[in-house]
């Protein structure tokens, strides 16, 4: 990015924004030392924040206020902030055609299984969220550790997908996000 800048806004999307991207949103929030704006949204939202994301947010000391499964065209909207990076959190929403994001962010895929997808008991759907908060909290302690204004847009580009690749992510595909 080459510039010294404050505040970034980042976009987390994933199809449902019920769960992963939810989880990121408050991570970021939180872990983002107010360097970050954070913000989810998916392509086919599920308009509820799936509770197990709540639960475990709670349960980790992370804000859940205002979190809300919303569709990804309201950041595509006139007047809507500009995105600086756009991060897909899940396979189906890395192969959809996103919108056209004003100001070009830069983007990467950081896929993780999803954890709604659990079926059994609410032991095994509890495990399942508190790994993705996990592989998600790592991916955004190492993005937020990078220092962004010393990277030109092509090293940043190759680190931003570097994360993509920590523990736990999903098939290894090309960056469509």
């Amino acid at each position: 990015m080459s510039e010294t800048r404050d505040t970034f806004n980042v976009l987390f999307l994933c199809t449902g924004n019920s769960a992963r991207s939810i989880l990121a949103e408050s991570i970021l929030a939180k872990d983002g030392g107010g360097h970050f704006r954070a913000f989810s949204a998916g392509s086919a939202p599920k308009g509820e924040v799936n509770p197990f994301a709540v639960r475990t947010l709670t349960a980790f000391g992370y804000p859940t206020y205002g979190l809300r499964s919303k569709s990804w065209l309201e950041f595509a909207e006139p007047g809507a902030p500009v995105m600086d990076f756009v991060f897909t959190v899940c396979d189906n929403a890395a192969g959809e055609a996103c919108p056209i994001w004003p100001g070009q962010p830069m983007t990467a895929h950081w896929g993780i299984e999803d954890p709604a997808a659990v079926e059994g008991s609410d032991i095994a759907k509890e495990a399942a969220f508190s790994a993705a908060f996990r592989y998600l909290k790592n991916r955004i302690s190492a993005f937020t550790a990078l220092p962004i204004a010393k990277l030109d847009r092509l090293a940043l580009g190759t680190r931003l997908r570097e994360i993509g690749r920590l523990d736990g992510a999903t098939t290894r595909r090309p960056d469509v996000a």
